[in-house]
């Protein structure tokens, strides 16, 4: 009874999986042919293959600084996702707040990051600090716009009905609000996380004697191109993992959000059919 339900399921992935893997092999394919027939000088751009032995025989040079860019990210990961969710909250329920804080956010999202990381460098000095305020500040606002944009999306009629009931701002917070936004919260979160590596290595740029982005910088200067281009692969994988387990987690706390039951509704009618 079982097993083809399994099967279909099984089926779905490599669905879903074939396509991106199949345009992942297209650049490596693109990317080869450019280093083969020369159309850039291979000390700017290297193969494949080059690139790949760099990884692989630099692993334990890689590895210690994949570790402190990983942690970078997030330890600003969680600052900006705590300190987001209290402000959004802070912003929906006080209308004074939100006129106070929305523009100043806006204020300091257009500001780039780049120009603002030496300073924390200068008063903080070359250790963790600096990379991680820079990553707050890279994922702080789709957090917050997010959870603003979830917790203003709740239907008004189930708000009155908590009320009517004798359900307290608290209580319908809780009950209703909250879980409500948690779609509008993750997807916020997922670009979050991303920009959280980015903000960690924009940090390193600046400042640091470790990490992948002190590692990218090391090899600019040195015109080391297949330890820059295994750098920047290391920091793109380092994205897109710490993306799937935010996934995943959404995954497995929003059973019942619509995005979660297409596949399985499709499923179904198509069992039926």
């Amino acid at each position: 009874m079982d097993t083809v339900p399994a099967d279909r399921r099984r089926g779905g992935v490599v669905e879903r999986a074939w396509r991106p893997v199949a345009l992942i092999f297209a650049f490596l394919l693109l990317w080869q042919l450019v280093t083969v027939t020369e159309l850039v000088e291979p000390y700017l751009v290297p193969s494949p293959g080059r690139t790949a032995e760099v990884l692989v025989g630099k692993w334990s040079y890689l590895w210690p600084h994949t570790l402190t860019t990983t942690w970078e990210t997030l330890a600003g990961f969680v600052i900006a996702a705590i300190v987001g969710v209290l402000v959004a909250v802070a912003m929906v329920y006080s209308r004074a707040v939100e006129s106070t804080v929305y523009p100043v956010l806006l204020f300091a999202q257009v500001i780039p990051k780049i120009a603002i990381a030496p300073l924390f460098v200068v008063w903080l000095g070359f250790g963790f600090e600096p990379k991680v305020i820079v990553a707050v500040l890279m994922a702080f606002f789709p957090v917050v716009i997010s959870m603003v944009t979830g917790l203003k999306s709740v239907d008004t009629e189930m708000l009155e009905l908590a009320s009517t009931m004798g359900g307290g701002p608290l209580k319908t917070f809780v009950k209703i609000r909250f879980p409500a936004s948690l779609p509008h919260l993750f997807a916020g979160l997922k670009v979050a996380i991303t920009l959280a590596v980015t903000g960690a290595v924009v940090g390193e740029f600046v400042g640091a004697n470790e990490g992948l982005g002190y590692v990218i910088l090391q090899a600019n200067g040195n015109m080391d191109t297949p330890m820059l281009f295994a750098g920047l692969i290391v920091m793109s994988v380092v994205g897109v993992l710490l993306f799937a387990l935010l996934d995943l987690a959404e995954k497995l706390m929003l059973p019942w959000h619509a995005s979660r039951r297409g596949s399985a509704v499709t499923t179904t009618l198509l069992a039926k059919g």
